[in-house]
């Protein structure tokens, strides 16, 4: 190819300072690109220039790396990066998508897979950077130097390459304009970093991997954000058949399960414990599963001679950009109790405004070390979880999770006195500074809501403060989740968090402490069905409230009583507990346990037979709760009641009870008794021949029975239903 201006016949002749004339650097860019664009013909004059031979062929650059050789599972967002390229959907501007995940997590691995299998939709080529935004290999490379590589990748003379990044962009755009082409920009650092090596053409593709969201890509040029996240489902075994065959996996089931969950469904993880497996095949999966056992060495287990496949150095570099609040922020959540945490309970971990905090969590989340649910809940993968466990030193740790387990115990202790109004009041300290409690609204179904979506979160807090020897905040929170696990059915999970409390209990100074952790563990023990354990507990709680003179305790410890004669099949001595606790609660002066208590004489007169005085104390006890507007204790007496009638006869009075009882739990989300009153009521439309009502009703509550884990009843639930009624 020869180019003249003037008489010259060199390469690309100086253009003069006129006027008329564009500058030097415009005509130099304008020609190269003309040239290199392939569309320019033999005698073309651009920008003065005359060129007089016919241009060769443009070169098609085919620089992806080599397929991933094992790639499984991904079907979402290779499904997604589709569609995000389809070149239908080409406007005026290049299609541009960020896969964004944490490291390790396979971005370029989806990419590179993505790419070898739709090669045909880019003829033109392929051009693959590796930006080194989060390398150990070394700083970020500059937009400069990408962009000469790209250059001469589309054979510009490394002479006839720019200078400057302007200049460097502007003859790459126009190099690629009307061009199928398909530009990788792997481990981008930032916005600033990609935004130069961005085509203009609306005929090229552009996939950014980054460990950040990228946020201003999407804002300012349209990217669509794709997250990459852990492998799921079947995806982390599929992955080591794929690598170590399915005999061997197969035949180390056991072993595979627990490496799976180690590994939390972490590709490069994942990987590093697979290639370990191929390269030493007599060395068995449970050693190996052995090796990651531990959490305080686990990450050390995962680490390699090459840094790029090196877990701890892969994450190491996800931290390098963070200021140093956020690593604070990012040590603090990491050891928040519980698998996630709401941004009202992390602010007090961080002891920051709700405000601040959320902004500190929005820069996590951009950097993929952060999750947000759909539901606003915050959560780490497990590994990046004990990477960022030693970030903060141990009175900050000790520190943060004071807060938050305040924040736990004074937010469900306002929830609690709303469920349980006429519950003796729990006396609180002030939580600490910097930890500011949830207000809830004061409404069962948005208090029962809140329970249940911070439940296990609320579980772990008792269990650090156990660990911690919080002794008084460990009972506190077992007295706090009683109502909750009650209309929950929760039961074994309240025998749980009451065995924490009576230890704790034992080291306070508080009779009244150690009586109520050994009735409600006894109440609990009862409710999953051992029975004879639970004797003991209550016996000790009588006991003991008899000894300090507690009458109070004394009469709730007598109605527990009565609840667990009558499962072990004793209702003469439950009869006699309810009566003690009646009279105890009259002469205390307590109306709305005094309701809780004719009711139980009327539920244990009733099954000893004395009808008569049954429906005598349940009318009185359902009169108490309506004047307290006790939903709770009116839906318990309009049930006894209908026992009653049941055990008259009376099938549609009993069923009419049953119903506006069953009204009663549904309004305050007492799903435990809800079960119940649902399994009778099947019972009565089977009785009165409403076989398909009935079986209505027993499958809502065998649901009910199984998320409860009530086995008895679910089993019993099963047969009527498998039954001739059924």
């Amino acid at each position: 190819m020869t180019i003249e201006h003037g008489s010259d016949d060199t390469a690309l002749a100086p253009v003069s300072e006129g006027h008329d004339r564009p500058a030097e650097a415009e005509v130099r860019n304008e020609v190269a690109a003309a040239a290199m664009s392939g569309v320019v013909q033999a005698g073309t004059v651009v920008g003065g220039v005359h060129i007089h031979s016919a241009l060769p062929a443009v070169p098609t650059p085919r620089q992806l790396p080599p397929a991933p050789p094992v790639f499984v599972g991904r079907a979402p967002e290779l499904a997604a990066l589709s569609s995000a390229l389809d070149p239908e959907r080409h406007g005026d501007a290049a299609l541009v998508s960020v896969l964004a995940g944490a490291g390790g997590m396979g971005k370029t691995w989806l990419v590179s897979h993505w790419a070898h299998h739709h090669a045909d939709r880019f003829p033109d080529g392929q051009l693959f950077v590796d930006l080194q935004g989060f390398s150990p290999a070394g700083p970020p490379l500059e937009p400069t130097a990408v962009l000469r590589g790209f250059l001469e990748a589309l054979d510009v003379a490394p002479g006839r390459v720019p200078s400057d990044l302007h200049s460097r962009t502007a003859m790459f755009r126009s190099l690629v304009e009307g061009r199928r082409i398909l530009i990788v920009l792997d481990n981008a650092a930032d916005v600033e970093q990609v935004a130069p090596l961005l085509p203009g053409a609306s005929s090229c593709s552009v996939v950014v991997t980054s460990r950040s969201h990228l946020a201003g890509l999407v804002t300012r040029f349209g990217a669509n954000l794709i997250r990459i996240g852990a492998l799921v489902d079947d995806e982390p075994r599929w992955l080591l058949v794929a690598r170590l065959g399915a005999d061997r996996v197969d035949g180390t089931s056991d072993a595979v399960s627990e490496l799976l969950g180690l590994c939390a469904g972490h590709p490069l993880a994942l990987a590093i414990v697979a290639g370990r497996a191929q390269a030493a095949p007599h060395v068995g999966l449970a050693e190996l599963a052995e090796q990651l056992r531990d959490p305080p060495t686990r990450l050390a287990a995962l680490a390699e001679e090459d840094p790029a496949s090196s877990l701890p150095t892969v994450l190491d570099w996800s931290l390098r950009a963070l200021a140093p609040e956020l690593h604070r922020v990012l040590g603090l959540l990491a050891i928040a109790p519980g698998p996630d945490i709401d941004p009202a309970a992390a602010a007090s971990l961080a002891a920051l405004s709700l405000p601040a905090a959320n902004a500190a969590f929005r820069v996590l989340m951009r950097a993929s070390l952060v999750d947000r649910d759909n539901a606003g809940r915050y959560r780490m993968h497990d590994l990046v979880r004990l990477h960022a466990h030693d970030l903060c030193g141990e009175p900050e740790r000790s520190s943060a999770l004071r807060r938050v387990v305040g924040f736990y115990l004074h937010t469900a202790h306002a929830g609690d006195r709303h469920l349980n109004p006429h519950a003796t009041p729990l006396r609180l300290s002030p939580p600490a500074a910097g930890c500011e409690p949830l207000p809830l609204a004061p409404d069962d179904r948005t208090i029962m809501t809140w329970f249940d979506t911070n439940h296990r979160c609320l579980l772990a807090a008792q269990q650090v403060a156990a660990a911690r020897g919080w002794h008084d905040a460990t009972w506190s929170l077992a007295r706090v989740l009683f109502g909750y696990h009650y209309r929950r059915g929760h039961a074994r999970a309240s025998v749980a968090v009451w065995r924490a409390g009576l230890d704790a209990a034992k080291h306070l100074d508080d009779t009244a402490a150690l009586t109520l952790a050994h009735r409600n563990l006894g109440l609990a023990l009862s409710r999953v069905g051992e029975d004879e354990p639970a004797l003991p507990n209550l016996q000790r709680a009588l006991s003991l409230a008899r000894l300090a003179d507690y009458r109070t305790q004394q009469a709730h410890t007598h109605r527990a009583l009565a609840v667990t004669w009558e499962r072990l099949g004793s209702d003469e001595r439950a009869l006699a507990h309810a009566t003690d606790a009646l009279r105890l609660y009259r002469e205390l002066g307590s109306p709305a346990q005094e309701g809780d208590a004719l009711n139980a004489v009327g539920r244990h007169a009733a099954r000893l037979g004395d009808h008569e005085r049954a429906r005598a104390h349940c009318e009185a006890a359902l009169a108490v709760h309506r004047r307290n507007h006790d939903a709770d204790g009116a839906a318990t007496a309009m049930k006894t009641l209908g026992e009653i009638a049941h055990r008259d006869g009376d099938l549609a009075t009993a069923l009419g009870r049953y119903q506006r009882a069953l009204e009663l739990y549904l309004s305050i989300d007492n799903s435990y008794a809800v079960a119940e009153t649902l399994d009778v009521i099947g019972h009565l439309y089977a009785a009165l021949g409403h076989h398909e009502l009935a079986r209505t009703a027993w499958t809502t509550g065998l649901r009910l029975y199984e998320s409860q884990g009530r086995e008895t009843h679910l089993a019993a639930a099963l047969r009527q239903l498998d039954g001739p009624s059924g």
